[in-house]
């Protein structure tokens, strides 16, 4: 195996080459698909969250209840940012692992 030595000013560090292996542990298809089905029902459990809120939003505010409408709220922006994180989840790991990669 072949070092690459990077000069850092006064000091050196060498560089291993080793990158992602994507063929290396058994069983990683299956590991794919097992995440992909978990960001599914967190999608679905996004959407059902969002429909409770703004149900519970709706009704509070109707009755005059300003404790569950702003329950209510909270639930619709959390239920939001939830979809918006699960939906992101591959280009926010990707834009990381890249800003790593070039560190």
């Amino acid at each position: 195996m072949r070092y690459t030595s990077v000069s850092l000013g006064r000091l050196s560090a060498e560089d291993p080459g080793i990158t992602a292996n994507h063929d290396g542990l058994p069983g990683l298809a299956v590991v794919k698909q097992i995440v992909g089905a978990l960001l599914t029902w967190g999608l679905v459990a996004c959407v059902a969250g969002l429909v409770i809120s703004v149900i519970v939003w709706a009704v509070g505010r109707q009755q005059g209840n300003y404790g569950a409408a702003s329950g209510g709220k909270t639930g619709v922006l959390v239920a939001a940012g939830g979809a918006l994180l699960i939906g992101g989840a591959n280009a926010i790991v990707a834009f990381f692992s890249g800003l790593g990669g070039s560190i």
